[in-house]
């Protein structure tokens, strides 16, 4: 679990304890990394969870700001399992989370990810579903034009990761480039229709989803994929003029489009 200085100390809170000892199949240990300084009572909250939480608390804390994918990678390095789960520092894990993802590694797979649900402060009232694509031929047909799986609900084997090399610093597409590295190189990456994580999103979750930074991102992320062989030459531009062309309509389209893509609204 990442935490940097724009995370809160009773969300990062909330998203310990759901991941923990809310948990039907309780983790054996917690691996928080701090990316960088972060406020005094973000330390202090830091400090109280290690102490308190009846699952064991590793902390690694980085000097600077590095960014998600070298959180994650530090993160990674420290954990004492091959089996990990990600989570993030503002979500909410459902308790029968692990109860149902961890069966599915026993069974074979690489990477188990999950349906989940977006939340705003209130989290017993899900504002949208984000359905994940079951089954082998469904997630492979999904890679080819948007991310398969959600990165806040994968629980995967670290050395099927790390057999690919790990995350890469592709900017905002660091997970999706590491699952399509993995379907091609033939890990067993399955989801699950439950949804098993409240996704916080806040009034600017689907404001950062544009603009030309995000558009770069998206170009350079499009290149990796065709480079690869994971698009063709038709679906790159397919993808590059949807999925670019997204990141300029005005913020409450661009909401209802992805959910329209994604999911549908709970009622």
């Amino acid at each position: 679990m990442p935490v940097y200085h724009g995370d809160t100390p009773e969300r990062v809170r909330r998203a310990a304890e759901s991941s923990t000892v809310e948990q039907l199949r309780r983790p054996a240990e917690l691996v928080l990394v701090r990316d960088g300084p972060v406020p005094a009572p973000l330390e202090a909250e830091l400090d109280r969870l290690a102490r308190e939480l009846p699952v064991p608390v590793v902390r690694v804390d980085l000097e600077r700001n590095a960014g998600l994918t070298a959180a994650l990678n530090a993160g990674l390095a420290r954990c004492a399992h091959d089996v990990v789960a990600r989570a993030d520092a503002d979500d909410v894990s459902y308790p029968r989370r692990f109860a149902v993802q961890l069966p599915l590694v026993e069974d074979g797979a690489d990477l188990v990810g999950s349906s989940m649900h977006e939340i705003g402060d209130d989290e017993t009232r899900p504002l949208a579903l984000r359905r994940a694509p079951v089954g082998a031929r469904d997630i492979l047909a999904v890679s080819r034009h948007r991310n398969p799986v959600s990165h806040p609900t994968v629980v995967f084997r670290r050395s099927a990761v790390a057999a690919v090399g790990g995350y890469q610093d592709v900017p905002l597409a660091e997970d999706y480039w590491l699952w399509v590295r993995m379907l091609r190189a033939g890990s067993d990456v399955r989801n699950v229709a439950e949804p098993l994580v409240g996704y916080r999103v806040s009034a600017g979750s689907y404001e950062r989803r544009g603009g030309f930074r995000v558009f770069r991102a998206e170009l350079a992320l499009q290149a990796r994929l065709r480079a690869a062989g994971h698009v063709g030459f038709l679906q790159w531009v397919r993808n590059v003029v949807v999925r670019g062309g997204y990141r300029f309509v005005p913020t409450r389209f661009r909401e209802i489009a992805y959910r329209a893509m994604v999911g549908a609204p709970r009622r």
